[in-house]
């Protein structure tokens, strides 16, 4: 038997399978043991056996792999920065070192502050201007305390510029002067989000002992056995969210499960409690902001409807709608202005926003003319995808919008609402003679069985393919492109182009099949791959499969197929159905065990690994601390591990099949998503083990030049 079909033998007392019962369907689980939150040693030395088998398997191609790690690293620069934030009087950002895998917190003073904001400032780096800011060092803090892994999940300016707040991966808050860097305060523990309430103050989420959801209030220089809990909730179903609105003015505090969230607001200037935010009703989801005496409510609901509407603050019940409900049309995010209000919607997929006019404070708000539409994106909008439209302050007309495309590389204008006119503040730089004229993308549609029209968005490099059904190619669902929430955001097309290059400049093919519980058409599009309808989203993918391999785009000989999270489950449940069709797999965390680790997922049995072939897989998974665990509940590592066991178990075929598990992160902290280098080191370990499959790994220096 190949060693690629052997299972590694648990101790002889874990044997004994486990029977479950989940809404009467009875199961045997021999792999059950595994799950024991990473305590037994046991589990542990089973994890390591498996890591050091796909090492081992691995070895001989050790030296392409750190040659792959090289050519990804000499494409990035060593030291570069974000895209700088202006905050009042200070311009704020994060600087990375490629070589130290950890972020500095900077500012720089802005001489002529009291000016007006404009397109054209640029932040003064020159001999002559005020010198650089390191707020916080990671790298410092990480040796000062003897930390592994230390990373800062949240910084946060308070409204004066005079406080920093940031979030330790471990919980912690701290608050430091912004200018000396000094402790301002006792660190606040166990925090999963925070936000500024003023300036001597600040309300945080947590969950109590058994997982219950809570927010407090802190005012500095108090003990944190002295804050008010303001808002608590006994379903520990539900999750808590803080957002500030962009006056400052008001936070929002949202409670939501999957199908529902309702609202309190905080009013900052009267921190006595948390208030109700009509209108509400079950099924509705709401994101709510402020301005002079109104709030604006973008909700969506479960009906598929997506509106904008307004209300008084001191009478929400009365409220007014400013943008209808459109079909095929989803409001995905709006952002207020002393005067203007910007609307980023998707209809059919593609992205556009709007910049309307708002009258004065205290005029009458009902309706919304004279839109502008923004075209900064227009050549590439088939396959862009729009970061974001924050970082924006709120007293001037200035928009911040961010995105990337299949092609280009990550882009941040500044784009001026009165005007129309948009400047580009910073464009990735990506070295090695990158350009993006080389490469083609293309928009394809491929035909579910009912009919449904399934998008698709292709890459590839001129003079490299042939597109006569030889060429590789990769077709991925990434864990933030496809989640359970249904949110296909710019992490569907990966946060760099850079890595990408490594396998479009080797001629292989890049496709992202948009199937079904996705909402890149909208509600109803993440309804209907869904819950009973979640195999649509199985056979949208091999839909997918079929028309790239029918369009001579590959073949079933090198079709390679990736996906992580919700979309591992996706890989999982094609290996079944179709296993015939793919070269290769790779799963990143992947919801392969849903039936015991979220429990409502509806009897199918496509997710049951059947005695058949399979192409040749890698799973990676990452674990998971019990601290972990109670505030993420998405994918432990057992799931995972347990899928891998039991394909030892039942594949009849002799391709390779790994697991890798990392002990340093949790699913939110995906393999290769810590930190730069260790990014680009999971990716090399990572294409080298596709083109290893693909028998395309060849002797140093008789690969055709990239560039």
């Amino acid at each position: 038997m190949s060693s690629h079909r052997q299972r590694l033998s648990p101790p002889e007392a874990k044997k004994v399978p486990f029977l479950m019962e989940i809404f009467g369907d009875k199961r045997l689980d021999n792999y059950h043991w595994l799950r024991d939150a990473g305590r037994d040693p046991d589990v542990q030395r089973y994890l390591e056996l498996e890591n050091k088998y796909a090492e081992s398997i691995m070895s001989e191609t050790n030296g392409y792999e750190f040659a792959l790690f090289n050519e990804l690293k000499a494409r990035f620069k060593e030291d570069d920065i974000s895209v700088p934030v202006r905050v009042g009087s200070h311009y704020y950002y994060q600087r990375r070192y490629l070589s130290k895998d950890y972020v500095q917190y900077c500012r720089r003073f802005i001489p002529n502050n009291e000016a007006p904001p404009s397109v054209y400032d640029i932040m003064p780096t020159g001999p002559d201007d005020p010198p650089e800011e390191v707020i916080i060092d990671e790298e410092v803090i990480k040796y000062k305390n003897s930390l592994e892994n230390y990373r800062i999940t949240a910084f946060k300016v308070s409204p004066n510029n005079k406080l920093v707040a940031f979030r330790e991966n471990c919980g912690t808050v701290c608050v430091i002067d912004s200018e000396t860097g000094a402790p301002a305060e006792k660190p606040i523990q166990g925090c999963l989000e925070f936000e500024w309430a003023g300036d001597e103050a600040f309300l945080y989420t947590r969950r109590n002992a058994i997982a219950e959801p809570q927010v407090w209030f802190h005012k500095l220089g108090e003990e944190q056995s002295k804050d008010t809990c303001l808002y608590r909730t006994r379903e520990d179903l539900f999750d808590l969210t803080l957002e500030a609105s962009e006056s400052k003015k008001f936070l929002f505090v949202k409670s939501k499960t999957r199908v529902t969230g309702f609202v309190y607001y905080f009013d900052v200037s009267r921190p006595e409690t948390l208030r109700f935010l009509p209108p509400w009703h079950l099924g509705i989801d709401m994101f709510v902001s402020h301005r002079g005496n109104q709030f604006f409510i973008r909700r969506s609901d479960g009906e598929f409807r997506s509106d904008v509407l307004t209300c008084p603050v001191d009478n929400t019940f009365e409220t007014t709608v400013l943008i209808p409900h459109r079909e095929r049309v989803r409001v995905e995010e709006v952002r207020l202005f002393a005067d203007h209000i910007a609307v980023y919607e998707l209809e059919e997929g593609l992205p556009k926003i709007s910049t309307y006019c708002l009258p004065p404070v205290g005029e009458p708000l009902k309706t919304l003319q004279g839109g502008r539409t923004v075209d900064i994106f227009k050549s590439e909008l088939c396959i862009s995808r729009i970061h974001g439209i924050r970082d924006s302050q709120f007293s001037s007309s200035i928009l911040r919008i961010c995105f990337y495309t299949m092609r280009m590389p990550f882009s941040a204008y500044d784009y001026d609402m009165n005007t129309g006119i948009s400047v580009l503040k910073k464009k990735e730089t990506i070295l090695g003679g990158f350009d993006e004229s080389n490469y083609v993308t293309e928009s394809k549609r491929a035909y579910a069985s009912d009919g449904e029209e399934i998008p698709i968005s292709i890459v590839y490099r001129k003079n490299r393919v042939k597109l006569d059904g030889s060429d590789p190619l990769g077709v991925m669902i990434l864990a933030v492109g496809f989640s359970w929430d249904g949110d296909c955001g710019p992490s569907s097309y990966s946060n760099s182009i850079a890595s990408r290059l490594t396998i479009l400049d080797r001629g292989i093919i890049f496709a992202i099949a948009h199937v079904r519980g996705g909402d890149e058409k909208g509600k109803q599009w993440h309804e209907n791959g869904k819950l009973l309808n979640k195999r649509n989203t199985f056979t949208d993918f091999i839909a997918c499969a079929d028309y790239l391999i029918k369009s001579n785009y590959c073949s079933e000989d090198n079709l390679c197929i990736e996906g992580g999270s919700a979309g591992g489950m996706l890989i999982g449940a094609v290996l079944n159905m179709r296993p015939e069709l793919f070269k290769v797999a790779v799963a990143d965390v992947p919801s392969v065990d849903v039936l015991t680790t979220i429990l409502f997922y509806p009897r199918k049995r496509d997710l049951e690994v059947k005695a058949q072939n399979y192409p040749n897989i890698l799973v990676r998974t990452a674990y998971q601390e019990l601290w972990s665990i109670l505030i993420d509940k998405l994918v432990p590592f057992y799931g995972p591990a347990k899928f891998v066991a039991k394909l030892r178990d039942m594949k009849t075929d002799d391709n390779l099949l790994l697991l890798k598990c990392r002990s340093d992160g949790g699913h939110r902290q995906m393999p290769g998503s810590v930190g730069r280098l260790r990014q680009q080191q999971q990716d090399a370990f990572k294409y080298t083990f596709i083109l290893k499959a693909l028998n395309m790994i060849h002797a140093p220096g008789s690969e055709q030049s990239r560039n």
